[in-house]
């Protein structure tokens, strides 16, 4: 019986993910053999169109009620810092990866349409751009889907002040808690229109620009695809070096099968963390530390949304014609990857808002036709990206470990074991 549940369970997971991959292939198909496809525009433009009213109250509404009704204690909060900060970290060293090699492989390397340069907006000073990062002139300012990050900042501020209010037990944490509720019943309503509006956007890119638009798709997944099986193969046993010692290889490549195979089948970081848990009480790791780090990494420790965000903004701005590289362009692609990946992964429907924040921030002016695009790379990408974060969540409580129990809290796990 448990079996079948499981398989139901992993079919259900994967069969909306199919819908739509099958929805973007018949608008490929269509757009190939029909030229004038692109009445069908309309119909995802309606999707688009939605989705922008819908993410402003979203964002608000989801980081203001779980800042507001978050609770803290001493220990925890010591776990919780470095369990953030190790999330940062490897999530930057993702982007940065992706980063190097986005510039030897590009994925597109002819634009699909000239756009002049005026119309993709200059780029602010480091002052602008650091104001403009954090805060809007004004509150109306904060209702418009181009001030994403700083709706995100006076989220991030109001919560806390509800927070220290009361929290959960005021009127207004109770009513950000509902609303939140009633914002992704909202979404889940509109999502069902998905793939008609998936299918009507890829007929008509397809009928406007071709055969470029599977090729650069494919290069893009060429790239994608081997890096999730190098990073497995390298960076968790360095990250389980560094947390566990000379243990920690050996002992994390003893349990991370099954994680790895189960958020793969059900594509899904949540589903995976009642095995995280297992794995983890069964290797050792305080219940304290696995109770703080995998709950919270099934949301925000997002390695493989960090490779997949710098892929997409690598994507369209080779669709658009726009050079991607420089310093200055890789510490901003680098703070946007972790911010939308890391930072806001944890919001329901997070991975939507992620595609916000790098359209309000790289494709301002072209927010209709990047934004369908970004959606459909995660859509591709979708089931390694979520083995990388998900089962990279049991890898990285070796990390918060050594901090919190020290260098040697493998070595006292194993003895205790063997005892």
């Amino acid at each position: 019986m448990s079996a079948e549940l499981n398989k139901k369970s992993i079919a259900k997971n994967y069969a909306f993910l199919g819908i739509m991959l099958a929805a973007m292939i018949l608008g490929c198909i269509v757009g190939w053999f029909w030229p004038n496809a692109t009445v069908l525009k309309p119909l995802g433009t309606v999707f688009i169109n939605m989705m922008f009213c819908i993410v402003v109250p979203l964002v608000f509404a989801s980081i203001s009620s779980a800042v507001a009704n978050m609770k803290s204690r001493s220990r925890a909060g010591k776990i919780m810092g470095v369990t953030v900060a190790t999330f940062v970290v490897t999530g930057a060293i993702a982007a940065v990866i992706m980063y190097i090699l986005m510039r030897l492989f590009p994925p597109v390397l002819i634009p699909w349409s000239e756009i002049p340069t005026e119309e993709m907006g200059e780029y602010a000073t480091m002052s602008e751009l650091i104001v403009n990062f954090f805060t809007s002139s004004d509150f109306v300012g904060l209702l418009s889907r181009r001030a994403m990050l700083p709706l995100i900042v006076f989220s991030l501020l109001f919560g806390f002040a509800v927070n220290l209010n009361g929290g959960q037990h005021t009127p207004v944490g109770r009513f950000l808690e509902d609303l939140t509720n009633v914002m992704l019943k909202f979404v889940k309503i509109v999502t069902y229109y998905a793939p008609i509006a998936f299918f009507a956007i890829f007929a008509d890119l397809v009928a406007t620009y071709g055969s470029e638009v599977i090729t650069n798709y494919g290069r893009a997944m060429l790239v994608y695809y081997p890096l999730c099986f190098v990073y497995i193969v390298t960076a968790w046993p360095l990250f389980a070096w560094f947390g566990g010692g000379r243990h920690g290889v050996k002992t994390m490549f003893q349990h991370i099968a099954k994680p790895a195979i189960v958020s793969l089948g059900t594509c899904s970081s949540v589903a995976t963390i009642p095995t995280n848990m297992e794995e983890a009480s069964d290797t050792g790791i305080s219940k304290d530390v696995s109770d703080m780090v995998l709950p919270l990494g099934a949301t925000m420790h997002m390695d493989g949304s960090c490779f997949s965000c710098v892929l997409k903004i690598a994507f369209v701005m080779g669709v658009f014609g726009v050079p991607f590289e420089g310093i200055g362009m890789l510490i901003k692609v680098v703070l946007v990857a972790v911010l939308s990946s890391v930072g806001m992964s944890g919001v329901p429907g997070g991975g939507y808002i992620g595609e916000y924040i790098i359209c309000s921030i790289f494709f301002p002016n072209q927010m209709e036709m990047a934004f369908p695009i970004l959606v459909a790379i995660g859509n591709l990408v979708d089931p390694p990206a979520t083995m990388i974060n998900a089962a990279g969540d049991y890898v990285v409580s070796y990390i918060v470990s050594r901090f919190v129990d020290g260098k040697d809290w493998l070595e006292k796990a194993l003895s205790k074991k063997s005892k």
